[in-house]
This record gives structure tokens, C-alpha cells and sequence, in this order.
């Protein structure tokens, strides 16, 4: 009886070791499943490495009024239509350079059909876009006080001939819709650039009732919502302004309280028109310490106005960077440029022929007289207010 108690009692001890064993055994299995090697969270801990930042940059570049009287024009006049080609020849290869050139269209192009007509009230041949087109032309500005010269039907010819051609154009718009679009132009570089375009007045032409879409005004509260939609969708913004006093070489306090406005929105560059002649180049800060870049003219780039400063206009570019670093994107505008042409005319008793745009610097000495000190003038004009201008040659 004793031996059997004590076989039990043995029994009923190892029993209970071997469930301390197990439940033991459970709760090292259990203890590794929430508890990892060492090796293994330290390469959960890893951040991955970070990428490098990727820069992107393109130029852009501007030319002033087109304005196209009738000397111009009959000047290009050929058995088949208008040939516009051989007057700017000689800047071309300046024109298509740039990753986007822009042109301030200071005459509507409602073409032959509804009569071609010069100062006061123009219209010009469709040819012209043809040519401004085949030099570079990515763009073109339309509102200025000359849209509605010839009234409705020149806008709307003009547009569906720029569609036709492919030509991007702001500041005149066929309807409603068309002017609620924010015109950007998107690069292979993945920077896009939004345009923007206005006109101080239309020569007191009214805008038909109901059609406003036909030429943007200046309208401060208008510009600033461009502005900011065009802030959602393009990288940077540049705005073209028709305003100014015609034939001054410098800006007026309109001018410069209207780019001072734009700054203070955001915008990058305001490119300026109408004066006929060059105004010049600085950088305005903004209330939040932005730099904005501004040209507050730049003069005739083709017309058939024959006073001096009236002939010389240029070309006005500038890059844009592009840096993106993970999710954060930069924007800067910089290294401002300018070259300066010259209208060569041939003036004779019979009139105004061979126009030609030519590079400043080179004009020669029969087209143009001490050619180096007229250059050397307006390389001065143009930078009194920023040294930092590179001269294109």
C-alpha cells in the first residue's frame, strides 16, 4: 500500500514538470513571434536612401509690337499673297533658339479677305503669323488698344487661324470658355509656363455687349484671379501688359505700381508693350521677399514707323531652373539677356521698302551710322536699373 502511494505520488510530480515544460516551451514560441532578431529591426529601422535632386531649366524669350502698316505690308506683298520671310531672316536663328518665344501681336490678323487696312484701324494678313511662326513664334499676346480696330470678325479670324496653324495666343479670346482657359505651354523639360495677357484700352472702341471674352482689360481683380488659377496649374507665370505712355524711354508710375501689383500675386516675369520704344529691365521684390523679373517696354520688333528709337526693339530672354528634392519643388528665374535689332528700311521718294530686322551690332555702317555707339547706348539704357544683363551676340 505504501509503494503503491509512492508511485503516485511520482507519477502526479513528473506529470507536472512536464506541463511546466510545455506551457514554457509555448511562451518562448509566443515570445518570438512580438519579439524579432535584432538584425531583423535594425533593417525594419532603415530608412531607404534618399535620391538625389533632379534640375531641369529652360529659356524663354520675348519680341516686342508687331504693327504692320501698310508700307510693311505691301512691302511683302508677292503674285501669290505676303511673304513676311524676308524681313526677319536675319534674326531667326535668335527666335528659335529659346525653348518658347513669345510675340506681342500689336495688329490683328483678320487677313485679306475682309480688307487689309493700316494707322488707325489695322487688320493684317495671315501670312504674318505664317512667318512669325516659321522664326520661333510659340506665342501670341492679342490684347492691346488695336484688337477691335476692325471690330469683331478680325478677333475671331485671327484666332481660328492661329487653331488652324497651331499657334498657341491670350488676351483675346473667341468666347467665354476659351478666355476661362489658362493658357500653358508644357515642356519636354516638365516645366510649364502659364501666359497671361492685358491692354490698358481698346482706343475707345467699345467691346460689344455681352462679349467681353474679346480682349482682357487691365483689371486688377481680374489679373489676380488669372493669377491664382494659373498658379494651380503651370510652374511659373508671365504676364504681358499693354500700358505705358507711347515714345517715352521710361516707365511710368502706372507701370511700375501695375508690375509692383503683379509681384506682390506671385508672378515670376511682366513683360511690358506699347510705348513703341525700350524701356528697361530690373527685378522688383515682393511683399513676401520674391523676386519678380520685369521689362517694362520692348519697343517695335517690325513696323513701319521710321523715327529712330521707334526702329530699335529686341529680344528679351531669361532662364527658368527647375530643381525637385523628394516632394518639394523650386522654382528660380535668372540670368536676364536682351539683344537689340533694328528695322532697316530703304527710304526713297517713292516711299518705305525693304524692311528688314537686323541684329544691332551688325547693322552696317550705310544702314545705319556709328552702328557700335548706338549699340553701346542702348546696352546702357536697358541695364541702368540691373547690371546682371547678358548682351546676346
Amino acid at each position: 500500500m505504501q509503494l503503491r502511494s509512492f508511485l503516485v505520488i511520482i507519477g502526479l510530480v513528473f506529470l507536472m514538470a512536464c506541463s511546466n515544460m510545455l506551457e514554457k516551451e509555448q511562451e518562448v514560441q509566443e515570445g518570438n513571434k512580438v519579439a524579432p532578431k535584432k538584425e531583423a529591426v535594425e533593417q525594419q529601422l532603415e530608412e531607404p536612401p534618399e535620391k538625389e535632386p533632379t534640375v531641369a531649366e529652360i529659356d524663354i524669350a520675348a519680341i516686342g509690337d508687331l504693327l504692320i502698316h501698310s508700307r510693311v505690308y505691301d512691302d511683302a506683298e508677292t503674285e501669290d499673297g505676303y511673304n513676311f520671310m524676308p524681313m526677319l531672316e536675319e534674326v531667326k536663328p535668335f527666335l528659335e533658339k529659346p525653348t518658347i518665344t513669345i510675340a506681342n501681336q500689336e495688329t490683328m490678323i483678320g487677313g485679306a479677305e475682309m480688307g487689309l487696312s493700316t494707322y488707325p484701324q489695322f487688320n493684317s494678313p495671315y501670312e504674318l503669323a505664317d512667318a512669325i511662326q516659321e522664326i520661333g513664334v510659340d506665342l501670341v499676346t492679342i490684347a492691346n488698344n488695336h484688337t477691335l480696330d476692325r471690330g469683331e470678325e478680325a478677333v475671331q479670324n485671327a484666332i481660328n487661324y492661329y487653331e488652324e496653324i497651331g499657334m498657341e495666343y491670350t488676351g483675346g479670346f473667341k468666347n467665354e470658355e476659351d478666355q476661362d482657359t489658362i493658357r500653358v505651354i508644357e515642356t519636354e523639360e516638365n516645366i510649364d509656363v502659364a501666359f497671361l495677357s492685358y491692354t490698358y484700352g481698346t482706343n475707345g472702341i467699345p467691346i460689344p455687349e455681352g462679349k467681353d471674352y474679346l480682349v482682357n482689360l487691365i483689371d486688377r481683380d481680374k489679373i489676380k484671379q488669372d493669377v491664382e488659377k494659373a498658379e494651380e496649374v503651370a510652374d511659373l507665370t508671365v504676364v504681358s501688359y499693354h500700358f505705358g505712355n507711347e515714345y517715352e524711354r521710361l516707365p511710368s508710375e502706372e507701370q511700375k505700381d501695375l508690375a509692383q501689383f503683379s509681384a506682390n500675386l506671385g508672378v515670376e516675369v511682366v513683360i511690358g508693350h506699347h510705348p513703341h520704344v525700350l524701356q528697361p529691365i530690373e527685378w522688383l521684390q515682393s511683399e513676401n521677399g520674391e523676386e519678380t523679373l520685369v521689362v517694362y517696354s520692348l519697343g517695335n520688333f517690325l513696323s513701319g514707323q521710321d523715327a529712330f528709337f521707334r526702329r530699335i526693339g529686341g529680344m528679351f530672354q531669361f532662364s527658368v531652373e527647375k530643381t525637385v528634392e523628394g516632394s518639394e519643388e523650386t522654382i528660380r528665374v535668372h540670368s536676364p539677356a536682351f539683344l537689340p535689332t533694328f528695322v532697316d528700311i530703304n527710304i526713297t521718294d517713292q516711299g518705305m521698302r525693304d524692311f528688314e530686322v537686323l541684329p544691332l551690332k551688325d547693322a552696317p555702317a550705310d544702314v545705319l551710322p556709328e552702328a557700335d555707339r548706338h549699340y553701346e547706348e542702348i546696352k546702357t539704357h536697358m541695364s541702368q536699373w540691373e547690371d546682371n544683363i547678358n548682351w546676346i551676340e
